[in-house]
């Protein structure tokens, strides 16, 4: 049985930075970033928490193969990949919850 997958960006709190990542459990992956679980990686060194864009796919292949068309676009078609669910750059945490 193929598990999903889910494609991500989370930001920092002044939306300078913009990390995209790939997950099979978006909860549990955000909750890694919010808490600093590993304080040497790329988002927290540059405070990167808040999940601003998601994609959910039916197999975790599918979210890889779109986090790495993602991450080979630049940052003004992901700035418009974010506007286009995410207009405010809320914060999408509770709306995961659900997920």
């Amino acid at each position: 049985m193929n598990k999903g997958g889910c494609t991500y960006i989370i930001t920092n709190k002044t939306r300078t930075v913009l990390y995209v990542g790939v997950t099979s459990n978006l909860r549990a992956r955000i909750w890694e970033h919010k808490t600093k679980q590993y304080p040497k990686s790329f988002t927290a060194k540059y405070n990167c928490d808040t999940i601003v864009w998601y994609e959910v796919f039916p197999t975790i292949m599918e979210a890889i193969d779109r986090e790495k068309q993602i991450k080979g676009g630049s940052r003004a078609k992901k700035v418009a990949l974010i506007h286009s669910l995410n207009p405010q750059w809320n914060d999408l945490w509770e709306e995961i919850q659900d997920l």
